[in-house]
């Protein structure tokens, strides 16, 4: 019988560009996102106030997952990237990063994202209210 996989949830300051977009490319995001300009993944990263990650519990300690936010740990929090590798989707760990996320910033912080739209079921799944009056300016490159 194959032992199950344990995913290891935390908060981490950082992580190594190198290993973000690796899980990006691996989840599919990497299509929407700069994966190919190093310096804008690290400022990325560098202005993340709160990153949560979900790594194999074994040696290297893979990362398999990702959830990127900007927050003030009072009102709201933006979680920018939630990304899982494809090889490892369907073990829960989406779920798990969001609640992990939930867990950082407490009750009283609203947590806002925005979908791709192949994603917008697994978010209505895990009980995240859709928001019909949402507007943005969209980036220029």
């Amino acid at each position: 019988m194959a032992k199950p996989i344990r995913i290891v949830y935390a908060r981490e300051p950082t992580i190594e560009v190198a290993e973000f977009r690796q899980v990006l490319e691996r989840s599919g995001l990497g299509t929407i996102r700069p994966v190919a300009d190093e310096p804008r993944l690290q400022a990325m990263l560098s202005a993340a106030n709160l990153i949560v990650t979900a790594r194999l519990d074994r040696a290297d300690a893979t990362l398999v997952g990702v959830a990127r936010c900007v927050t003030d740990f009072s009102w709201c929090c933006y979680l920018s990237e939630l990304a899982v590798s494809a090889s490892a989707q369907g073990l829960g760990i989406g779920k798990g990063l969001l609640d992990e996320v939930r867990r950082q910033v407490g009750p009283s912080v609203s947590v806002v994202l925005a979908s791709v739209p192949d994603a917008v079921g697994f978010y209505e799944r895990a009980g995240m209210a859709r928001m019909q009056d949402t507007f943005w300016y969209k980036r220029e490159h």
